[in-house]
């Protein structure tokens, strides 16, 4: 059985100190055999780097704790529904699942906009579970922007 709510906590946990240093709240943490491998957060703004995602930041941390880029059979948490970029990031790593929260109709590359893990052509698969946390997740986002664009919402 996959603890799947105590690891997305951990993910969330990452979303709060993106947060914080005033960057989108996304977190990721990596897990394999039931140990954290890494965590990260967004982070672009503070590294000056355009794919300084969540899930980038932790797959990077994760692979080097691994001493490999292959993390075959470990498992992306991540709060949000993964871009498409992070999507490709986790396919060439090679994780085994992903599980995410809040989907993402604006930037989601696994069911919301495009359905890039579900192409047959790909030589990897990924299994997916999606809204573990899932109001938690989008609440966390909609604060931070309502925080920034009173009045507003989503970017």
């Amino acid at each position: 059985m996959h603890d799947d709510e105590h690891w997305m906590g951990l993910a969330l946990d990452e979303a709060a100190r993106a947060g914080l240093a005033g960057e989108v709240p996304v977190g990721a943490v990596v897990v394999l055999a039931g140990r954290l491998l890494a965590g990260g957060h967004n982070a672009p703004i503070a590294h000056h780097d355009p794919t300084a995602h969540a899930e980038i930041v932790a797959l990077r941390a994760a692979a080097r704790e691994a001493g490999n880029y292959r993390l075959t059979g470990a498992t992306l948490y991540a709060t949000i529904e993964p871009c498409a970029m992070c999507c490709g990031a986790a396919l060439h790593a090679r994780i085994a699942r992903l599980v995410y929260g809040a989907d993402d109709a604006k930037a989601g590359a696994v069911r919301s906009l495009h359905r890039l893990l579900d192409d047959p052509r790909l030589n990897h698969r990924v299994e997916v579970t999606a809204g573990v946390r899932a109001e938690e997740c989008g609440a966390r986002l909609s604060d931070f922007f309502r925080a920034k664009r009173p009045g507003g919402g989503s970017p």
